[in-house]
């Protein structure tokens, strides 16, 4: 009797047909030489995990069609990674390409009790009790196998890989214990057109940075190479030529059709990576098959005849090839074993299918916001630690200070008190910043806690999503606000959706410290005055705080520091360049601008509650940064002509509370919004329009913005920037109207 009559074919892909006739037939390719690297019993269970992810991928376009399955982009012909997965351990941090199944079931064996056919099926189907991303999408995760999901298609995971593989040298020299041991290494996983985004190129770069200057990097790049960017060829030989000649970064290269060869290469890269804790780079070899995703056809840009070679490489024909050389199984009981598993996995399917879905706005919302911790915040330090700490600045201590001297005590204060805050940016060390905010800080914790990076947004940020992985409140500074758009995904694509996708079982607690805003008397024109924010607006989950003057300035610092602490967050802080050293309000010598330092004891403020000066009623003016420092220059030329007015400081500008700010207005029904930024797409407009959707009617609002422009050099910014006698003007105009 043929395997192919033992068992009932009902909804078999017309490959594994094809696979089964191959083997009856003998029709398989010569099985390479095993060169007793693998014994009998590994050579069987890398066949099990390859053979699992391919009819796994296949289970998932026979339930797309039946419209159970949501996502179909697979594995086929990356399953050589499974043997990468059998040279590292399940302790080792994984940010693996979505092309990792293999992988993925191959280190869910080395953790008893696991479930890898059914969890990834129930992502298939987008059930609600899928264990890592409970629905939100089909990811490669689990936080017991140490495997953080990645949605990233374009390398966008490469450098966070890469800061993980810093804090995990970083935890051994500050003796933190992370989320990873100190012996463990960072593996990432990702495609040849991949290899050409400028994220993974910076990431790479940055690693061999470190490593060139022997910091410790342990961490081991995969390379799966198909040849393909969905239907761009990849030029033959390019990721050789482009990988293996970079300084401090070691190129290993293996068949990833060969189990053996995979296998005995990557633990040759894998044990280089751990013991010498230096990063290396395994490039695997590899073939795409079936197209790039379920309604992909590859006949549109691909040859018959390539598509046919590509078919002939097919890694799963050379593990069957090497299990019938070896004796292992004959040609029958091959192929009912590949139907008893094919049968398994469509019985499994079925049950993960009819697992409960998705189905308010609120469950789908309820990772976004990571869950609190409850662990105590550490103490601040006591008299005699901080009187040591500040004597660097013994001269300033006890008197007014402006916006940038009190963020710097703050940093001073915070640190002391939570030892696994890491700053890291550039010129943020011995220089103390461009502006001189983080001054000292490095001489007093260490080049360690206080790191000067690369020029690279992208590796500054997957630093500090790394160095959160490993249990750091990361705080990254970028150096100004025009600057975090060459990064933003790194944001909005992995900070920020790390907690949604995987249920908050993963987070980013950092802090990341953004100078910013315009009114810099036309220093730099636009790139230096940065007027704009909305990149941060739309973000889910984040927090934007941002102070007006020094008392907030540290008062906020220590709550952007607890939010991250307590809450795990990811909280932006927008620091206005313009008012780091203003002293005077007023008049010049008044000083109106400095405040006295709060002690580290004083309570921060109720998260969303905005500052008010003044009582007035006639008039409120609502206004954050440079806008509320403007502000207060405009109300005081009010009262002197008569007008009783008060004038709020949102300070948390993301998200806003409403009800609080509402609150704050207490009775006036006029408001003014005064807004730095630009018309179309400022805050002004989310502000403008949550007013009268919480109280319709109660309000007569007018905005008054900077003009929809870049801000050019010199005097000429001021013309297109809101100014205090502009403020005035408007002010005027609403107080003589009469509204019923």
């Amino acid at each position: 009797m043929s395997t192919s009559e033992t068992m009932p074919r009902a909804a078999m892909h017309p490959w594994l047909s094809e696979l089964l006739q191959r083997i009856e037939q003998g029709h398989l390719p010569q099985a390479h030489a095993a060169g007793g690297v693998l014994s009998d019993a590994e050579l069987y269970d890398l066949f099990d995990s390859q053979l699992s992810s391919r009819l796994l991928d296949l289970q998932s376009r026979l339930m797309q069609a039946a419209g159970q399955s949501f996502y179909t982009i697979g594995s086929a012909g990356h399953e050589g990674n499974a043997a990468v997965a059998k040279a590292l351990r399940v302790t080792d941090p994984a940010f693996l390409h979505y092309r990792s199944g293999a992988f993925f079931i191959q280190r869910a064996k080395q953790a008893p009790g696991s479930t890898p056919l059914y969890d990834m099926l129930l992502s298939f189907a987008a059930a609600a009790d899928e264990p890592i991303a409970g629905g939100r999408h089909k990811v490669l995760g689990s936080l017991h196998l140490n495997v953080p999901p990645q949605t990233s298609t374009i390398a966008s995971h490469v450098p966070k890989a890469m800061g993980t593989a810093f804090a995990l040298g970083l935890s051994k020299r500050l003796a933190h214990q992370g989320t990873w041991p100190h012996d463990a290494i960072a593996v990432c996983s990702f495609g040849d057109a991949s290899a050409n985004h400028s994220t993974a190129l910076g990431a790479i770069n940055s690693a061999s940075w470190a490593a060139y200057q022997q910091i410790p990097m342990p961490l081991l790049l995969v390379c799966e190479d198909n040849g393909l960017g969905i239907s761009t060829h990849t030029p033959r030989g390019w990721i050789q030529q482009q990988l293996s000649q970079r300084p401090a970064l070691k190129y290993f290269s293996a068949d990833g059709s060969n189990l053996a060869e995979t296998y005995l290469v990557a633990q040759a890269a894998a044990d280089y990576v751990r013991n010498k804790r230096k990063p290396a780079i395994l490039h695997l070899r590899t073939v795409r098959l079936f197209g790039h995703a379920g309604a992909d056809a590859e006949v549109a840009y691909r040859s018959k005849q390539e598509i046919a070679l590509d078919q002939e490489r097919d890694p799963l024909l050379h593990s069957c090839a090497a299990i019938l050389s070896r004796g292992l199984l004959d040609p029958h009981q091959l192929g009912a074993f590949i139907q008893t598993q094919q049968q398994r996995i469509a019985r499994i399917a079925v049950q993960a299918s009819q697992r409960p879905k998705l189905n308010s706005a609120a469950e789908v919302m309820a990772s976004i916001v990571p869950p609190a911790r409850s662990q105590a915040l550490p103490k601040p330090a006591s008299a005699e630690q901080r009187q040591a700490l500040f004597q660097w600045d013994k001269h300033n201590v006890g008197k007014p200070q402006h916006l940038a001297k009190q963020i710097n005590w703050a940093l001073h204060d915070l640190m002391a008190q939570y030892s696994n805050i890491v700053m890291c940016g550039e010129d943020i060390a011995k220089k103390g910043g461009v502006y001189h905010v983080t001054q000292h800080l490095m001489e007093a914790f260490g080049p360690n806690r206080v790191l000067n990076t690369v020029l690279d947004e992208q590796s500054i940020l997957g630093l500090a999503i790394g160095m959160a992985q490993q249990g750091f409140i990361a705080m990254p500074e970028i150096q100004f606000l025009a600057y975090v758009h060459n990064a933003e995904d790194q944001i909005r694509g992995e900070a920020a959706t790390l907690s949604f996708f995987s249920s908050g079982q993963y987070t980013n607690p950092m802090v990341i410290r953004i100078a910013g805003l315009a009114y810099q008397r036309g220093f730099g024109g636009h790139f230096h005055n940065d007027n704009s924010f909305a990149v941060f607006r739309d973000i889910p989950g984040i927090i934007l705080l941002c102070p007006s003057h020094g008392r907030d300035g540290a008062l906020l610092m220590r709550q952007a520091v607890q939010l991250a602490a307590r809450e795990q967050r990811v909280v932006i802080m927008l620091e206005p360049i313009a008012l780091y050293m203003t002293r005077d309000l007023h008049q010049v010598g008044d000083n109106g601008w400095l405040s006295d330092y709060p002690d580290p004891q004083h309570p921060v403020p109720e998260l969303g509650e905005p500052a008010v000066f003044g009582d007035g009623l006639e008039l409120a003016i609502i206004s954050y940064g440079n806008g509320y420092y403007l502000s207060r220059q405009a109300e005081a030329k009010l009262a002197a002509a008569g007008h009783s007015v008060r004038v709020l400081d949102l300070r948390c500008l993301v998200p806003l509370h409403v009800d609080k700010i509402i609150a704050a207005l207490d009775g006036c029904k006029k408001v003014l919004i005064v807004d730095e930024c630009r018309s179309r797409g400022s805050l002004s407009e989310e502000l403008f329009t949550a007013l009268h959707e919480h109280q319709p009617g109660s309000f007569h609002i007018k905005r008054l913005n900077a003009a929809d422009s870049f801000i050019p050099l010199g005097a000429a910014a001021y013309t297109v920037l809101p100014s205090c006698t502009d403020i005035v003007t408007q002010a005027l105009a609403m107080l003589e109207q009469h509204h019923d």
